[in-house]
């Protein structure tokens, strides 16, 4: 029975059907083989995985990066990232990096990320001399920030699927993002100092001064959000809704940058966008349910604790498996079927559930990046009219970079855990 409905899930996602369909079908077929489960119970599980409040949180957040990047904020944190970095070798390159650590902070995406600030800083670099090639990867990588970087969809997802603080988990990706974040700089100034990319001019500091304060507005939500959580005066779901009527009044009163017809369209996008994740939300909480009945769960548990006893070669492990699920696998369906499959066994080898939550989510932005799924390349696709294949060998210098800085985090928890414990 159990061979039925892998073999089923596994070749409906080969063909290309949609992953929340792969998940419903394989399911209800698994169902209908098993001996007492009725069919009613289908719609049951789908609507209890989606009757969730911390779940509210993800439409409202999806609905405030969209504000944030109509209403004229990317320009906004590009002119203050280029006024920080933008005179270092490799300048402009570093400017892509830093500009979406910043907006990745607003956004929660890392496709939202790519698309808002790789329109504006993918023709500068061209014009400068980058590589298009090179441009595209930059910003592609650096796009991959959104999902780790608070407040991010991905740990939102894990946070209800683990039952983990989802305040605890934005904390915990702040030191990891900018982990990264420093990594892809250090390797954009090698590439630049190699490929002789020079930087722009060095901004005075009244000029650094005037961009924050242009840029400060958007820099501030993050601080809003996050503060609010951590000081008790709203919970994460809340937050999102602050978050919302905020980039709401920046975009639309203090900027006035969006439209009536630019808030129907971004109402409508951000629609579709919330919809298509809750269904896959709903169909994957089936699919849970699913394996815990039929005890999949132990059976992994079982298998894997009769070959590893150290959970640092479990996290090996992982890394391997979810570098390989991000690669076919969109990352928030990844979260939902995996989460089910490995959590338990990491909390019995000792795993903090916070840290093993970062791990999952960096592991999982990897796959934004690498083809034949990475979504990240698909949209520097679209913006500079280049195969993924070109993209694609670009990439890998980067993708390595991303691997390596992943990997410190898998290995020194401290790193995940340390400012969650120091706030409480």
């Amino acid at each position: 029975m159990l061979a039925i409905f892998f073999i089923s899930l596994v070749v409906m996602m080969f063909l290309g059907v949609p992953i929340a369909v792969s998940l419903g079908l394989s399911t209800v077929l698994g169902v209908m083989m098993h001996e007492t489960l009725p069919l009613e119970i289908i719609p049951q599980r789908i609507f209890v995985s989606i009757n969730s409040f911390p779940l509210m949180a993800i439409p409202f957040f999806i609905l405030a990066g969209n504000l944030m990047g109509a209403g004229g904020i990317s320009k906004r944190l590009v002119n203050f990232a280029s006024s920080l970095v933008g005179h270092f070798t490799g300048g402009l390159a570093m400017v892509a990096i830093v500009t979406s650590m910043f907006f990745a902070s607003i956004s929660g995406s890392g496709a939202a990320t790519t698309a808002a600030i790789g329109s504006i800083l993918i023709p500068a670099m061209v014009a400068k001399g980058y590589r298009v090639e090179y441009a595209a990867a930059n910003q592609a990588v650096a796009g991959a920030l959104g999902i780790i970087i608070p407040p991010s969809i991905a740990l939102i997802l894990y946070g209800v699927a683990a039952e983990v603080s989802i305040g605890d988990l934005f904390v915990a990706g702040i030191i990891p993002g900018l982990v990264i974040t420093f990594s892809l700089l250090v390797s954009a100034f090698i590439i630049a100092k190699r490929r002789g990319y020079v930087g722009e001019e060095k901004q005075s500091f009244p000029d650094v001064m005037k961009a924050f304060k242009e840029a400060l507005l958007a820099l501030l939500m993050p601080v809003i959000v996050l503060g609010g959580i951590y000081s008790g005066i709203f919970t994460p779901t809340e937050a999102s809704v602050i978050a919302v009527v905020y980039s709401f009044i920046i975009g639309f009163v203090v900027y006035r940058e969006i439209s009536v017809q630019q808030l129907i369209e971004t109402l409508k996008n951000s629609a579709i966008s919330s919809s298509i994740i809750m269904i896959v939300i709903g169909t994957a909480g089936l699919f849970g349910f699913y394996l815990g009945i039929t005890g999949v769960p132990d059976m992994v548990y079982n298998s894997i604790s009769s070959v590893i006893t150290n959970k640092y070669t479990f996290l090996i492990v992982v890394n391997i498996i979810l570098f390989v699920a991000g690669m076919f696998l969109e990352g928030g369906a990844a979260i939902l079927i995996f989460v089910p499959l490995l959590f338990g066994t990491a909390m019995n080898l000792g795993v903090d559930p916070v840290h093993f939550g970062i791990i999952m989510v960096c592991n999982l932005a990897v796959g934004l990046i690498t083809p034949p799924v990475g979504i990240d390349l698909f949209v520097v696709s679209q913006l500079t009219n280049l195969s993924i294949v070109r993209i694609a060998k670009a990439v890998v210098p980067l993708v390595l970079v991303f691997m390596f800085a992943v990997l410190i985090i898998t290995f020194v928890p401290a790193l995940s855990t340390w400012l969650p414990s120091l706030l409480k």
